[in-house]
């Protein structure tokens, strides 16, 4: 979910006429998908396009709807959003949501997203994204071609009554990723799921079983994986470019949402835009309170997974890739004041990863909320930005943005004297490309839950070992902690009656 500021307890109810050739590099998870081949110029019949449910279409979700609205062989037919429309939503910047819904429409829909009232939050939710399809595709189609776009508030009913829908695209909260992603791999869907994957270890297993049950393709939101960047990381450590690396340190900002902050003891009115008992979903009932969402959900062990669950899954995925890591053997972490209801507000923590192959044992170390590790002697003076990767290996070290982008080799004379490697890992057409070519029946793409799942362990063990207080001993096969048997309780939570997976 974007940045911006976080959920206000006022929203303003928007009505739908206001809103209006396969290469595989195995052990780092890399898959070259080759692109559907579509005949003809222009667009491709809707007869010839994957069909998408959006599911989940507040602030991320309607970007991520309108990223895919723009590939030609993709055609959206329906949506679906507790959140009837609303102006609450987090942007990154001012008018962020509106301005790119009148961009992709045209000048004949100048007026989308409401007034030009002082900035109040994101016009999102159900009907504003149903007027983003039906707009853009009323002027997109032939006259006469095109039938709507059908929408849902309770995604059973879409996965229900939608039987021309190919696949979902999952952008709730992350309480209800596994729920969704689930189900509409049993109902025969294809799935591209928003990070991170899951909510707990426990659901990150069950999506990647039910992704080789259904066998449908899967993918989750983590750009990078396909990005450039990663693919210099990797080929320049499997090169020897550092020698062996025994020490990755990840560092991050977040959170921007509140954290460490106590459960409200007071209630508010629901708002009239909102269906509060299905935006709880599987979590246990409370009443509502605007703490709870928009997007500041994450702060809450009910409903997201923290700093680390937000973005670890990007870094993470990079650290897998590069040092061709599997599951991890103990983790522990330390964190402020740890509270019932909510992540405390900063953590740190420690991943043991074992030796693979030739590669040697690693540590990788996380911190957040600005929290920073001693800044490297071979920066010279220079001060660590806010958010960064550091490999660390025999012979060198490897500067990179938080993700992996912009490797380098520091001090700066080592990157003027380096050499980089010959690409040797197939590159990729994108992260969502990837899923849309698998989904007609290309190779998986790199972000699968296969994959992903295994990443998703190692953050979210770090949110298990933070809870426990201990130091958690990891057996991968029997997916349960072995050494501090009290830690297993915070692998799943208890679902509400009617919610089991």
């Amino acid at each position: 979910m974007g940045g911006g500021r976080s959920g206000s307890s006022s929203s303003h109810g928007i009505s739908r006429r206001t809103a209006i050739g396969t290469m595989t590099a195995a052990a780092a998870g890399w898959t070259i998908v080759p692109r559907a081949v579509l005949g003809g110029q222009g667009r491709p019949a809707p007869s010839d396009r994957l069909t998408i449910g959006c599911i989940g279409v507040g602030s991320q979700g309607l970007r991520v709807m309108m990223d895919f609205l723009q590939q030609p062989d993709v055609q959206v037919v329906a949506v679906c959003d507790v959140n009837r429309g609303s102006h609450d939503f987090v942007e990154w910047w001012e008018h962020e949501l509106r301005d790119k819904a009148r961009k992709l429409l045209g000048p004949q829909y100048a007026s989308w997203g409401g007034s030009e009232d002082p900035y109040t939050g994101g016009p999102a939710g159900l009907e504003p994204a149903r007027s983003v399809v039906e707009g853009y595709y009323s002027t997109a189609e032939r006259s006469g071609t095109f039938k709507g776009c059908a929408a849902f508030q309770d995604y059973r009913e879409l996965l229900a009554k939608t039987r021309d829908v190919d696949a979902v695209v999952v952008g709730t909260p992350d309480h209800l990723h596994a729920h969704v992603s689930i189900a509409a791999l049993r109902a025969g869907k294809h799935v591209f799921c928003q990070k991170p994957m899951a909510h707990s270890v426990f659901e990150a297993g069950e999506m990647a079983r039910a992704a080789r049950e259904a066998g449908r393709a899967t993918q989750v939101a983590v750009g990078n994986q396909a990005s450039e960047a990663t693919r210099l990381l990797c080929e320049w450590i499997w090169s020897g470019a550092i020698g062996p690396v025994r020490e990755v340190v990840n560092w991050s900002s977040r959170p921007f949402w509140p954290q460490g902050i106590p459960r409200p003891e007071t209630s508010e009115p629901v708002p009239p835009h909102l269906n509060w008992d299905l935006w709880l979903g599987p979590a246990p009932f409370r009443p509502y309170h605007a703490a709870y969402q928009p997007f500041v959900w994450r702060g809450w062990y009910d409903f997201g997974a923290g700093a680390i669950g937000d973005m670890g899954c990007y870094s993470f995925d990079t650290i897998f890739r590069a040092l061709k890591l599997e599951a991890p053997a103990a983790i522990e972490a330390s964190s402020t004041e740890k509270l019932d209801a909510s992540f405390p507000r900063a953590t740190i923590a420690h991943v043991d990863f074992p030796a693979r192959g030739e590669m040697p044992p690693v540590r990788v170390t996380w911190y957040d909320a600005g929290l920073k590790p001693p800044t490297p002697p071979e920066l010279e003076g220079a001060a660590l930005e806010n958010e960064g990767l550091l490999f660390v290996g025999d012979t060198g070290k490897i500067l990179c943005g938080f993700n992996g982008d912009k490797p380098r080799l520091i001090p700066q004379s080592r990157m003027d004297a380096f050499t980089p490697p010959p690409p040797t890992l197939p590159r990729s057409p994108g992260n969502e490309r990837e899923w849309i070519d698998a989904c007609r029946g290309g190779a998986a793409g790199g972000a699968n839950f296969e994959f992903t799942a295994r990443v998703t362990d190692a953050i979210l063990l770090a949110n298990v070992a933070m809870r426990a207080g201990k130091r958690v001993v990891w057996d991968a096969a029997a997916r349960q902690v072995t050494n501090e048997l009290e830690a297993n309780q915070y692998l799943r939570r208890e679902y509400r009656d009617g919610w089991a997976l």
